[in-house]
């Protein structure tokens, strides 16, 4: 069974007294599990809406989306390891983002008053665990991301590359079922976004993560192991 099914996925952005902005127009995608899927194509194909949909960031206007992960039941979404997004409500979605999907952004989004040892901890803490815990597991990740040495300071201390890794770290640290990584070597120079390529591919060999990228980077997009190409809000051939 595939882990992540999203079935005619349709979605219009409206403005008052204007026509409608249609980005997707009925896209459908299976993921196996401990598959790397790159999303490709140019600015305004759909790729962010569509990876944003499928991390239950944002609603589709119709289409289904299933997700089958025993990681659910353990987060107490569901009385069963697959739910559909349409089925649960805001509380049971945001356990979903914090438990059993990870997500990484262009920008990082990293928390500017906390060190990145505290940045990568963040989910752990929501979800609940101690904070003795939480910095255990927080520093075993800065480690695989070769960033134990900057654990301590502050997001403004460290560079886009640096950044960029703490962001993949705190992505992961509740062991996802599924990462979703939008544009992540987008705002970096040539030399940080190989190294960050490097690292998403070797976290993802060793791993077997299931990974979802959309990308404007033929490195990403040569290195997957397959790739969605879109257009006007539809996939092409």
């Amino acid at each position: 069974m595939p882990l992540l099914i999203a079935t005619d996925i349709r979605k219009s952005y409206r403005r008052t007294g204007q026509a409608d902005t249609v980005v997707l127009r009925g896209v459908s995608l299976s993921v196996s599990a401990g598959e790397f899927v790159a999303l490709v194509g140019p600015s305004g194909a759909g790729k962010s809406t569509l990876l944003h949909i499928l991390a239950s960031l944002d609603d589709a206007d119709s289409g289904s989306i299933e997700l089958t992960s025993e990681k659910i039941r353990q987060a107490s979404i569901g009385s069963s390891n697959v739910v559909n997004y349409a089925s649960i409500d805001d509380k049971q979605r945001s356990r979903l983002r914090n438990e059993v999907i990870g997500m990484v952004f262009q920008f990082h989004h990293l928390l500017p008053e906390f060190t990145a040892v505290e940045n990568v901890m963040m989910p752990l803490l929501i979800a609940g665990v101690a904070d003795k815990a939480a910095r255990a597991r927080a520093m075993t990740l800065l480690e695989k991301v070769s960033l134990a040495h900057r654990a301590p300071h502050m997001p403004s201390e460290l560079s886009g590359g640096e950044q960029a890794r703490v962001a993949i770290a705190r992505a992961l640290i509740n062991d996802p079922a599924i990462l979703f990584a939008d544009e992540p070597t987008g705002n970096l120079d040539s030399a940080n976004a190989t190294a960050v390529v490097d690292l998403l591919c070797d976290l993802q060999r060793t791993s077997g993560i299931t990974c979802v990228i959309a990308t404007h980077s033929d490195e990403i997009a040569r290195r997957a192991q397959r790739v969605v190409k879109m257009k006007d809000g539809l996939f092409t051939s």
